[in-house]
C-alpha cells in the first residue's frame, strides 16, 4: 500500500510539472499573439483551486491530473464582441496558430535540456560499463565479446555508462547487427564486436537488452554479511543484526550468499540454526523461517547482504560546469529525442510490437523508483518522459497538436483552410486511435504486474 501511494503521489507530481509545463508553452505564445485565453487548466474535471488574473484568464487545478488545456477565445465556439474579436484565436495569422500549437511540445523539448543541465550541474554517481560476465551460447559470446572490458561505443556512438549502453541497444531492434567497441579499463585501443541481431526479438518489459544478448554487467561480489535486516522479519525476531556474517547453516560452511537464498528459499516454514560472526565472535541463532510475501512456496529471512565496495576506477561521476553541462545536456536531449523518433518508425514498420507500449501505471512506477533514488534521479526521469510527450504530441494525428499543425501547413499551402468536416472527421479518427492506443498500453501495464 505503501508503495502504490509513493508512486501514486510521484505520478501526480511529476505528471502535474510536464503537463503545466507543456500547456504554458501554449499559453505564453498565445498571449504574446494578443489571444484572449479564458482558462488555463492543470487536470480535467471538478476545480480543486482556482482564480482569475488581471487579464480574465481562470487559472484551474482540478480533479484528474492525466491532462490539462488552454482554453483561447475562438468565434467558432464563443459569442465574441466587437471590442475583442481582435483577441480571438481564429483571427489570427496561420503563422501565429502554428506558433501557439507548436509551442508546448517546444516547450517540453526545452524543459528536458532544462532538467538534465540541473543534473549535470548538481552531479549524478555511475559506474562505467564493464562486462562482468558472459552468458555461454549467447548471442553475445558468439560474437567473441570477452569479459572485464568496457563498452566505450556502439555503432560509433559513445557509451559512457551502462543507461547510454542500453539506449544504443535498443535503438537498433530489428537491424541485422549490432557493433560493439569495447576496450580493457585503462587501456586507449579498442576492439570492435559483431553481435548478430537478425531475430532480435524481447520483451523489453520482461528482460533487458543487456539479459537477452548475454551481457552481465560487472557488479561487486555479495558477501555473506548482513546489511539491512527487515522490521518485525523472522531474521528480527530471531536476534539477527546488520554486520552479522553468517558463516554456516546447519551444519553447512557457507561460502557464497547464493547458498543462503537456496538454503532458505527451500525451506518456509521450517526452523534453521545459524552461525553468525559478530565483533569477531561466533554467535548461535534459531531462526524460524517465514513465507515469501509475494510467493508462499518460498521461504523468507528478511535481510539483505552487503556488498564488496565498487573498484574507484569503475565509478564516475557525471558532474561539469556551468556551461559544460550545458552542453552535456543538449547532447542528452538530442539524444532522447532521435531516440524516441526511432522507436515511433520501428512500431510502425512492426519491428517493435505494440505489446512495448507503457501506460500511466509504468509511468507511475517509474516516477516512484526514480523519486526513490533521489533528486538527480528523478530530474532524469522527468527529461525523458517530457521528451517523449513533445514528441507524441507532434505527431501528425488529429486531436494533438501535431494534427492541428498538419490543418494549419495545409492551409499554408492552399492558401484556405481545411474544410470543417474533413477537420472533424479527422478528430474522430485520431481520437479512435489515440484511445486505442491507450488501452492497448494500459492493458500492457496490468499484464505486467
Amino acid at each position: 500500500m505503501l508503495a502504490f501511494l509513493w508512486n501514486a503521489v510521484f505520478f501526480v507530481l511529476g505528471i502535474g510539472i510536464l503537463i503545466a509545463v507543456h500547456e504554458w508553452g501554449h499559453f505564453w505564445v498565445a498571449r504574446r499573439c494578443g489571444i484572449k485565453v479564458q482558462q488555463f487548466s492543470i487536470g480535467f474535471g471538478k476545480p480543486l483551486w482556482s482564480r482569475v488574473d488581471r487579464l480574465g484568464t481562470r487559472f484551474v487545478l482540478a480533479a484528474i491530473p492525466l491532462g490539462g488545456y488552454v482554453r483561447m477565445l475562438d468565434e467558432r465556439v464563443d459569442d465574441v464582441s466587437d471590442s475583442e474579436r481582435h483577441m480571438t484565436f481564429n483571427s489570427k495569422t496561420v503563422g501565429q496558430k502554428i506558433a501557439v500549437m507548436a509551442a508546448g511540445p517546444l516547450v517540453n523539448l526545452i524543459f528536458a535540456v532544462f532538467a538534465m543541465y540541473l543534473v549535470y550541474l548538481i552531479g549524478v554517481d555511475t559506474v562505467k560499463p564493464i562486462v562482468g560476465a558472459i552468458k555461454p551460447g549467447s548471442i553475445a559470446a558468439a560474437s567473441g565479446l570477452p569479459r572485464n572490458v568496457e563498452i566505450v561505443a556502439i555503432d560509433g556512438k559513445e557509451t559512457k555508462d551502462w543507461e547510454a549502453v542500453n539506449y544504443e541497444l535498443v535503438s537498433h531492434i530489428g537491424e541485422p547487427q549490432i557493433l560493439v567497441s569495447a576496450q580493457s579499463p585503462g587501456t586507449f585501443s579498442s576492439s570492435t564486436y559483431s553481435l548478430r541481431v537478425s531475430e532480435w526479438q524481447f520483451d523489453p518489459g520482461k528482460e533487458s537488452a543487456l539479459t537477452y544478448l548475454g551481457i552481465e554487467p560487472y557488479r561487486p561480489k555479495i558477501t555473506t554479511m548482513i546489511g539491512l535486516v527487515d522490521k518485525n522479519s523472522p531474521a528480527e525476531r530471531a536476534g539477527m543484526q546488520v554486520n552479522d556474517k553468517i558463516i554456516e547453516i546447519d551444519g553447512t560452511t557457507i561460502e557464497n550468499w547464493e547458498q543462503i537464498v537456496e538454503y532458505v528459499s527451500a525451506r518456509p516454514g521450517a526452523t534453521i540454526g545459524l552461525m553468525v560472526e559478530r565483533d569477531n565472535k561466533p554467535a548461535a541463532l534459531m531462526v524460524a523461517v517465514g513465507t515469501h510475501p509475494q510467493d508462499n512456496s518460498r521461504g523468507y529471512l528478511g535481510v539483505l547482504p552487503t556488498a564488496e565496495p565498487w573498484p574507484e576506477q569503475y565509478r564516475f561521476t557525471h558532474k561539469y560546469g556551468i556551461f559544460e553541462a550545458f552542453g552535456e545536456a543538449l547532447g542528452k536531449t538530442w539524444r532522447l529525442i532521435t531516440l524516441s523518433l526511432e522507436m515511433i518508425g520501428k512500431l510502425l514498420s512492426g519491428d517493435v510490437s505494440l505489446n512495448n507500449l507503457s501506460g500511466p501505471i509504468s509511468i507511475a512506477q517509474g516516477a516512484g523508483a526514480s523519486a526513490g533514488y533521489g533528486v538527480v534521479y528523478f530530474l532524469s526521469f522527468l527529461a525523458l518522459i517530457s521528451v517523449n510527450l513533445g514528441i507524441i504530441n507532434l505527431l501528425p494525428l488529429p486531436v494533438l497538436d501535431g494534427g492541428h499543425l498538419l490543418y494549419y501547413f495545409i492551409e499554408l499551402l492552399r492558401g484556405k483552410p481545411v474544410p470543417e468536416h474533413i477537420q472533424e472527421i479527422g478528430f474522430r479518427i485520431g481520437g479512435v486511435l489515440l484511445l486505442a492506443l491507450m488501452a492497448i498500453a494500459i492493458v500492457n501495464d496490468i499484464m505486467r504486474l
